[in-house]
C-alpha cells in the first residue's frame, strides 16, 4: 500500500476531489451512446481523452479499439513501492452509457450541466461518475507522488452496455497480458448509500445474476387469414410469452443476500428468512426496486414480432426475452424455462454470461469498509447481490475476486436505483467528492 497520510497531511498534500466534478461533466458532454448495434458514436472520442488526462500526469495509458469506434483504455500505475507486492489490482469502468432521449429530459442529457447540487447527464450514476472519482484520484496521487506500492491496472472499457462483447470479453480473449498478475478488481455497483430506519447502509456489490437475453423463435403454416390453421407460428408463440411472462419464480437466497437481510432485520428487530424476504427488502424504499429483483430468477419478454400483413398467417413468429438467474440456481431456471416453452419453440441466446458470488470477507472488503467508515463514522457497509450485470462477469473468467464500489453517500429521499438508464440521471455534488475521498482511502488499505 502507498504510505498512509492522516487526514490533515493528505488534505494539505492533494486535494483528490478537486478535479472530479469538471472532469465527470466533461465526460457527460462526450456522447458515447451505445444503441446495440453498428449505430451511435462509439467511444473512441472518450478513450482519447482519457488516455490524454493520465498520460498528462506521466501514465502511460494504450487505447485498444476492438471495432471501428470501440475504444478501450489501458494503463498500468503503482507497483514500485519496498513492499514487493506481487498481485495486482484492477480498477475499471466503462465508458459507455444507454441513449437518451432528449424532450424527455429536463436538461440535454449530453450537457454535464450543475444544478441544484447535482451534475445531470446521461451517465451520471452510469457510471462516468466513478471515471472521473478513479481518475481525478489517480491523477492528484500521481501528481503528488502518491503512487500506491501495490500495482495497479486501470481499465475503461467500451460496450458494457451491449454485454461488454467489444469491450471486457474481448480485452479478457485477446489482451489478457495487460491483467496478469491481477487477482482482486474492483468496478461498479456498490459502495452507494441507502437508508433503512434512520441508519446509512452502504452496499457493496459481492454478486451478480447470469444474464440470458433469448430470441424465441416459433415456425407454422403459412395461409390465408380466413381459414383455419392448426399449425399457427404466432399462437404457439403467443402461449410460450404469456406461460414466460406469468410464470412467480420463487423465492431464493444466495449468501449474499442472507447476509444483507440479517443485517436489515437485525435493525428492524426480526430475523431474516424467505418468508419475510420480501418484507424485509421493502426497508430499502425506492431501492427495493432493484434489491427485490434478486430474491428470486426472472424472466421478462420485451420484444415480439411476427407477420407482414392482417390476412396472412406468417410461417415465424419471433419473441426477445430478458432471463435473469442467480447464483447456484442456473439448473432450475433452465429446467423451468423449457417447461414453459414448450415443445416448437426454438431458443437462442444473444447474450449468455453466468452469474458470480464472492466471499464477503477478505483485506478487500475490509479495506473497503474501513474507507467508507473513515469518512462516515456512522456507516453500516453490508454486501448485495445485482440484478443486472457488468464486466465483473468478463473479468472473473480470469480468476479475480470482484466487487462493485463506486462510494456515493446519497441523500435521503433520492431514488437513486431508478436514475440507472433513467430520465433526469444525475448524482450529487457532494457525493462525487465524497466518492473520491473514499477512493483515495480505499488506495491507501490495499
Amino acid at each position: 500500500m502507498a504510505q498512509p497520510l492522516d487526514a490533515t497531511d493528505a488534505a494539505q498534500a492533494v486535494d483528490v476531489a478537486g478535479e472530479v466534478v469538471e472532469l465527470c461533466r466533461d465526460l457527460i458532454r462526450i456522447d458515447t451512446s451505445n444503441y446495440g448495434t453498428d449505430e451511435g458514436p462509439g467511444e473512441r472520442k472518450a478513450a482519447e481523452h482519457v488516455a490524454g488526462l493520465l498520460d498528462e500526469v506521466g501514465i502511460a495509458a494504450e487505447v485498444v479499439e476492438t471495432a471501428p469506434g470501440r475504444a478501450n483504455v489501458l494503463a498500468r500505475w503503482g507497483g514500485t513501492g519496498p513492499s514487493g507486492r506481487g498481485d495486482a489490482l484492477l480498477l475499471h469502468g466503462h465508458l459507455d452509457v444507454v441513449p437518451a432521449a432528449a424532450h424527455d429530459w429536463q436538461v440535454d442529457p449530453f450537457s454535464g450541466e450543475v444544478e441544484d447540487g447535482y451534475v445531470w447527464g446521461r451517465g451520471a450514476v452510469d457510471m462516468k461518475d466513478f471515471d472521473a472519482m478513479l481518475l481525478s484520484v489517480v491523477r492528484a496521487r500521481q501528481r503528488a507522488g502518491r503512487v500506491p506500492e501495490r500495482p495497479v491496472v486501470l481499465c475503461f472499457t467500451a460496450d458494457e452496455e451491449a454485454g461488454g462483447h467489444l469491450g471486457a470479453e474481448v480485452l479478457v480473449r485477446d489482451h489478457a497480458d495487460w491483467f496478469e498478475g491481477c487477482t482482486e478488481a474492483v468496478g461498479e455497483v456498490g459502495g452507494f448509500s441507502t437508508t433503512v430506519r434512520g441508519r446509512r447502509l452502504y452496499l457493496i456489490e459481492a454478486a451478480e445474476k447470469g444474464m440470458a437475453w433469448m430470441r424465441l423463435t416459433a415456425r407454422g403454416r403459412a395461409g390465408h387469414g380466413s381459414m383455419v390453421n392448426d399449425d399457427n407460428a404466432v399462437t404457439r408463440l403467443a402461449g410460450a410469452v404469456a406461460r414466460i411472462g406469468a410464470h412467480e419464480w420463487p423465492v431464493r437466497l444466495t449468501p449474499t443476500m442472507r447476509t444483507l437481510l440479517a443485517a436489515v432485520a437485525d435493525l428492524a428487530g426480526t430475523e431474516a428468512t424467505p418468508d419475510n424476504a420480501q418484507a424485509l427488502v421493502e426497508e430499502f424504499g425506492g431501492a427495493a426496486r432493484m434489491l427485490g429483483a434478486v430474491l428470486r430468477n426472472s424472466t421478462n419478454p420485451t420484444m415480439l414480432g411476427a407477420g407482414y400483413k392482417v390476412n396472412v398467417i406468417p410461417t415465424e413468429a419471433t419473441a426477445h426475452v430478458d432471463g435473469r438467474f442467480l447464483p447456484g440456481f442456473e439448473d432450475e431456471f433452465f429446467a423451468t424455462l423449457a417447461e414453459l416453452t414448450g415443445e416448437g419453440i426454438e431458443i437462442d441466446y444473444l447474450s449468455h454470461q453466468p452469474p458470480w458470488e464472492m466471499p464477503y470477507d477478505g483485506d478487500l472488503v475490509d479495506a473497503m469498509t474501513r474507507s467508507l467508515v473513515a469518512e462516515d463514522p456512522e456507516a453500516l457497509v453490508a454486501p448485495f447481490l445485482m440484478s443486472g450485470g457488468t464486466d465483473a462477469k468478463h473479468f472473473t473468467k480470469l480468476g479475480m475476486r470482484s466487487y462493485g464500489f463506486a462510494p456515493l453517500r446519497l441523500p435521503d429521499d433520492l431514488d437513486f436505483t431508478a436514475l440507472f438508464h433513467g430520465v433526469d440521471e444525475r448524482v450529487p455534488v457532494d457525493a462525487l467528492q465524497f466518492g473520491a475521498r473514499v477512493m483515495d482511502r480505499f488506495l491507501d488499505e490495499v
